[in-house]
Formats: structure tokens, C-alpha cells, sequence
């Protein structure tokens, strides 16, 4: 309900005036889109009230009761989900949903799940009886409880729902087979002779079980030999291809300004106490820098922290691979000083008072993250810097589908996955950092995983 009133706050925009758009033109989009939200909130509470009066209907058994409740159900729920969430749902929510319905039908986990009983079953024991990677399947059944596929009775461990039983029958679970759509060596042609038409990662999700027939279940092992590669027939890591798909790479960074859109944010009251945390012993004679945004992108969060923060004591620093840094229009700058950086190398940046990383650890694997990690302790002073990093963190019981979605997005792109609160923890201790703390906020998917130097 908050949100509705306050959208504007969590929108970041990409500089207006390097894309000829006049100010007041933005005003008047941005009250367009606020004006929205308020007439969502409103048509939410007439379909509340339509939902209680069909609900009446449908416990006296009346005809129709049941479609006008899936279908006043379905429009409750486009009222209240923000666009951001929306296209997560359409993008990869759903097109994993259907690559695990046919991952688990080809395993016959439904089988298992309804030979289990009440007790239910063990993603570890899944495993096993199905002759597949056990992270692997840990993260299947984690999304499709999300889905409401299976449910959970426990960590990790699940039970059927009437769905998942009817996959055992061969009518229902045929239907999965029929219309799942495989990528075919026809449809991979075309996929590469008209990337607008296929687009980036509904390939991955489409290719998905066969890569994983392919590798007997089995994890990807390397950044360039996951369902991305299998797809798009490719050596390439995921942002190697990227760099060379110019207009793909455009889009990749005007999209994570929206996916952000509408939702928590770690300068939101309440979030990461900032003031308390960084603002306050803030010197100047240590360093005349605040934040180093590392990997940063076009600078979406140092615009929002400048937004809300406008009398900021110290300098912000965005840094970012070549390509992303050209990409921007630094004329006038005055937010933020853009530098090109590879992360893998020393942090020229020294004695900052924070070093912020934001969705950026999730693309690589544990050994690399300890490496980029090392990379700053040099320029961290002891006792005075502090490292956050902005990222989710699966929770090891009912993961909402914002976080196990994810997960999957970043599993067919770049072969890696998101992590739990343990996970994070041992990265960071085997990096050299400590006093470890974990901010979050309600019902938000990302948190703010504060640490200093050991």
C-alpha cells in the first residue's frame, strides 16, 4: 500500500539530457506514472471488494463462482504488482517455472514426491533416488515451491500439492512434454540469424532440459560452458557476448534501473542505517571519498543515494568495464566521477570511506568473489572503511519467487547462482573480512550485507 503513494522515490533515471528529453517532460511523465499507481491502488480495492462478494458465491457452491474467483484472483494481482515485477515474472519467473516443470516430469519427481506421503522428501534424497546434481535439484524445488508447483514442509524438504499429482498421470504429465518448447537445432539457427526475435534469455530457459540431459544433471562447472552456451552455440561468457551485442548491452543496463523500479531500497528509512553507518565519522583527512561504486553500471544508485542524500560530505566514484563507462554521457557530471576499472585488479581508489558492490558477486563463482574482494583490502583502511555489498540472500525456507527466479536467471546466463546467508559469510571470512552483519528490509528481496577488513 505504501509504495503506491511514493513511487517516485525508488525510480533511478539514466541522465535525460543526453537522450534530448527536456525537463519538463520528465515532470510530466513522472506525475503520468504516479497518477498510475494511485489508480491501482483504487482498482485494487474494487476487485477486494468483488473477491469477498464472489467468495460468498462460491462457498454456496453457485455455478461460475470458482472461474470469477481465478479470474478476479488474477486481476487482484496485476493491480498490485509494480511493472518491475511484472516483467521479472514474465521474463524468467515463469519461463523457469515451465523448464522445471519438464525437468521434474523427465526426473519423475512427482512420482517421488507422491510416494513420500505427508512426510514429504529431502532435496538431498530427491537427489539421489533421481540420479541428479543435489544443489541442482535443491534449486528446482526451491523455485517451484515458489511457483506453487510442490510445497514445503521443512527446509529443504517438500510434498506434493494436487498439481504436482496429477503430473504423474500420464495425461497431465504428457501435456508438459507436448507443449514444452524444445530448442531445436532449427529454432537455434534461427535464434542466431535473428537475435531481435528470440532476444537474450528465453533461449537459455528454452534449452535448459536438454542441456541438463546433456550433462547427466550435472551443474555447469566453467562461465562458458552453461545452458547461455548451449543455446546460442557460443564459447562466450554471458557478458563477453554481451560487449559484442552492442544494442543488447544498451538494454542490459537501461533494464536494471526498472528492475529496481518501485521496489525496497537500501536508502529507504528503516533499510541500512546510512547516516549512522557511513555518514558519521566520515574524514576527510583519511580520504575525500565517500563511495566507490564499484561495477556500478551507468550509476542508478549513486543518483538515488545523491537524490536522498543531497549534502553528501564526500566524493562518489563510479567505476565500471570500458564499454559501460562510454556508454555514458559524462558531459556536466556532477553526481558522480565515471573511471573505467576491472575489478580483478587492484582498487586504485584508497582509504574511501565504503567500497559498494551491487548485484555484482552473484555473476561469479566463490573463488572469483574472493578475488575481487582481495583486490580491495588494499585500499581499505583498517578500523574506517566498510564493504557492502548489495545482493540477495535465499532464505532457507519459503524463498520468495523474486529471489529463487533469479537464481534461475543468473544459473542459464551465466552458469552461477544466488546465495544463502551461510554462503555469504564464508566468502567473506575466506576473503579476510569480519563483524559480518546483515541488513534487510521487510518482505524486499535484496540486503545489505555490511563487513570490514579482518
Amino acid at each position: 500500500g505504501a509504495y503506491f503513494w511514493r513511487p517516485l522515490e525508488f525510480i533511478s533515471f539514466p541522465p535525460i539530457f543526453s537522450r534530448g528529453i527536456y525537463f519538463h517532460q520528465l515532470l510530466f511523465a513522472c506525475l503520468q506514472l504516479e497518477y498510475q499507481y494511485l489508480e491501482m491502488s483504487a482498482e485494487s480495492d474494487k476487485i477486494l471488494a468483488q473477491l469477498q462478494s464472489v467468495g460468498a458465491e462460491f462457498r454456496e457452491k453457485q455455478p461460475g463462482a470458482r472461474e470469477q474467483l481465478i479470474k478476479l484472483s488474477r486481476a487482484l494481482i496485476s493491480s498490485l504488482e509494480l511493472p518491475s515485477e511484472a516483467i521479472q515474472r514474465i521474463g524468467w519467473a515463469e519461463p523457469a517455472r515451465a523448464a522445471h516443470c519438464r525437468i521434474a516430469v523427465d526426473l519423475k519427481i512427482p512420482e517421488h514426491l507422491k510416494e513420500s506421503g505427508t512426510a514429504g522428501i529431502s532435496a538431498q534424497a530427491l537427489a539421489a533416488k533421481v540420479g541428479a546434481d543435489d544443489v541442482l535439484i535443491a534449486r528446482t524445488m526451491r523455485h517451484l515451491a515458489a511457483m506453487n508447483i510442490v510445497a514445503e514442509n521443512g527446509v529443504d524438504t517438500y510434498v506434493a500439492t494436487g498439481l504436482s499429482n496429477a503430473l504423474t498421470d500420464p495425461k497431465y504429465r504428457d501435456g508438459i512434454v507436448y507443449t514444452y518448447v524444445k530448442t531445436s537445432s532449427m529454432l537455434r539457427v534461427i535464434c542466431q540469424r535473428s537475435l531481435r526475435r528470440y532476444d537474450v534469455a528465453g533461449p537459455s530457459f528454452r534449452a535448459l532440459p536438454e542441456y541438463l540431459k546433456k550433462t547427466s544433471y550435472a551443474l555447469p562447472t566453467e562461465l562458458t560452458n552453461g545452458p547461455f552456451q548451449h543455446a546460442r552455440k557460443t564459447d562466450l561468457p554471458f557478458f563477453a557476448w554481451l560487449d559484442q551485442n552492442p544494442p543488447y548491452l544498451e538494454k542490459f543496463n537501461n533494464y536494471m534501473s526498472a528492475y529496481r523500479a518501485g521496489k525496497p531500497s537500501w536508502l529507504d528509512p528503516g533499510f541500512y542505517p546510512i547516516q549512522e553507518r557511513l555518514l558519521n565519522g566520515f574524514e576527510l583527512a583519511y580520504s575525500d571519498v565517500l563511495l566507490v561504486d564499484v561495477g556500478g553500471g551507468l550509476g542508478h544508485d549513486l543518483r538515488e543515494l545523491k537524490e536522498k542524500h543531497p549534502n553528501l560530505p564526500g566524493r562518489l566514484v563510479l567505476q565500471d568495464r570500458p564499454e559501460v563507462i562510454s556508454s555514458l554521457d559524462s558531459t556536466g557530471e556532477t553526481v558522480f566521477e565515471p573511471t573505467s576499472h576491472d575489478f580483478f585488479t587492484e582498487q586504485p581508489v584508497k582509504n574511501a570511506r565504503t567500497y559498494y558492490l551491487h548485484s555484482v558477486l552473484h555473476d561469479w563463482g566463490d573463488d572469483d568473489c574472493i578475488k575481487i574482494l582481495q583486490q580491495l583490502k588494499p585500499a581499505m583502511k583498517a578500523g574506517y572503511s566498510r564493504l557492502l555489498i548489495n545482493e540477495l540472500v535465499v532464505p532457507g525456507q519459503n524463498a520468495p519467487w523474486s529471489v529463487t527466479s533469479m537464481d534461475q536467471l543468473v544459473f542459464v546466463l551465466g552458469a552461477m547462482k544466488e546465495r544463502t546467508e551461510a554462503d555469504w559469510k564464508s566468502i567473506l571470512e575466506r576473503a579476510g573480512f569480519q563483524n559480518i552483519q546483515i541488513h534487510s528490509f521487510a518482505m524486499g528481496s535484496e540486503v545489505i550485507i555490511e563487513a570490514e577488513l579482518a
